[in-house]
């Protein structure tokens, strides 16, 4: 069964399913008991954080855990208009199989319409977030200790609440899959294809270029981005190989520890050896920054 996720955990197109989970949880969390051996595993699914319907998320805690038990953010992707936290369901059954010691926070956020821009809505919410688990950490015996694993659209708010919303330096490391990193972009602003331009339309009359910038993780990095892994492919029709390129050669500028891992034959998802790797690359990245 295991191996069989390696193989499907990377079909990370940018046109997600709507699926999602009407499983809730009423499971009441215990004080922290003074004994970390008798803190039980809990699961809580569709947590509200807000008054939205799509404000919600699911939290998947370990046995044993403490107040030093850190936190692994799930951020799905979907074109900032689309998808659903049960995307990233996959990744949750893989944390717990080979980093069980950390607690997951699988998200949902407010999506994007012709009406109503991604941004900043979509970076509130993750901070919403934050502040949730930071005002119940006692009740869920976890740590304000945060890495970020995001696909497509959810790597790209990944990256840059880690860059720009962190103000507490909460965040240890986040990871990127297929995520866009420059919206100001030429390949992106110029770009021809049917499907990017139709994308760019939900930014309405504020697509601009200082726009842009203000929202890309590449402009709005600083030598004090928490430690970054990048995995890109090469034939990628929605994401152009300057986004992962370009990101990566601004972190060694500025001397951010980030790892880059680019597969050239592969597109917006991949399966097979090249998935192994990543997950193998990522949960080593985890192991070591967070």
């Amino acid at each position: 069964m295991k191996k069989s996720l390696y193989f499907c955990i990377l079909s990370l197109f940018i046109v997600c399913n709507y699926s999602c989970s009407s499983d809730d949880s009423d499971l009441n969390i215990t004080p922290t008991p003074t004994d970390p051996s008798t803190v039980v595993a809990a699961t809580m699914l569709d947590v509200s954080y807000g008054t939205d319907a799509d404000q919600t998320y699911d939290l998947y805690l370990p046995q044993n855990r403490t107040l030093d038990t850190k936190v692994l953010v799930l951020v799905h992707g979907g074109s900032w208009i689309g998808g659903d936290k049960s995307d990233m369901n996959n990744y949750v059954e893989l944390i717990q199989a080979d980093l069980p010691q950390y607690a997951i926070v699988n998200i949902n956020y407010r999506l994007a319409t012709v009406t109503t821009s991604p941004f900043p809505m979509q970076l509130d919410d993750i901070s919403l977030i934050v502040n949730d688990l930071k005002a119940r950490n006692e009740e869920y015996i976890i740590s304000e200790d945060y890495g970020f694993l995001g696909s497509s659209a959810g790597a790209h708010l990944s990256l840059l609440w880690s860059y720009a919303y962190d103000t507490q330096s909460d965040v240890n490391m986040v990871a990127s899959i297929v995520g866009p990193t420059n919206l100001a972009d030429d390949a992106y602003v110029n770009s021809d294809n049917p499907e990017i331009q139709q994308i760019f339309t939900i930014f309405g009359s504020q697509f601009d270029i200082p726009f842009l910038e203000t929202y890309s993780p590449f402009h709005q990095v600083t030598t004090s981005a928490p430690p970054t892994a990048l995995f890109y492919g090469g034939q990628d029709p929605l994401i152009p190989n300057s986004q992962g390129m370009d990101l990566s050669d601004r972190l060694t500028q500025l001397g951010v520890t980030h790892e880059f891992t680019f597969y050239p034959e592969e597109s917006h998802g991949w399966s097979g050896q090249n998935a192994i790797d990543t997950w193998n690359k990522f949960t080593a990245f985890v192991n070591e920054y967070h």
